[in-house]
């Protein structure tokens, strides 16, 4: 069953949270997650639940700055994503996505957007976004130089 994230489940997906971004402080998590449930309009979680256990989440938003590949704003965008390594491979991360959908339609956006990074697991992230309907847009690479 999946779930919008409310106030009385932001530790449970604070807990999930915590295995996308391990150097975050769950404070910093709850606090986050917090802002975006005070004001839906900047956003959404879901929570995938299997029996009591929390087993994934998704993170959607709406931006209105430009999007790669986007003709129309704002575009709903996933922000991020986890489903635990043993539910992997189930459809669990397909079902999140169609949730964020759903609420991408009805916050009035004709477009959804995403990214990942190109490091040692892009080639699974970018099947999944393949097999979800995202067609690539772009590839950037990004540098940053310090100024003595």
């Amino acid at each position: 069953m999946i779930i919008r994230v409310n106030m009385d489940v932001i530790p449970t997906l604070t807990l999930l949270a915590s295995q996308v971004w391990p150097k975050t402080s769950k404070e910093e998590l709850q606090q986050e997650i917090s802002e975006t449930i005070e004001d839906s309009s900047k956003g959404m979680y879901f929570v995938y639940l299997e029996g009591k256990d929390a087993i994934g989440f998704a993170q959607c938003s709406l931006r209105t700055d430009y999007v790669e590949g986007s003709t129309t704003s704002p575009v709903a965008y996933l922000e991020s994503m986890y489903v635990n390594p043993a539910y992997r491979g189930q459809g669990k991360g397909r079902e999140l996505v169609v949730e964020c959908e759903k609420w991408a339609k009805e916050m009035g956006c004709a477009e959804f957007a995403s990214d990942c990074y190109m490091d040692g697991d892009f080639e699974s992230k970018k099947a999944f976004h393949e097999a979800l309907g995202f067609k690539e847009v772009n590839r950037i690479v990004c540098y940053i130089k310090p100024l003595a």
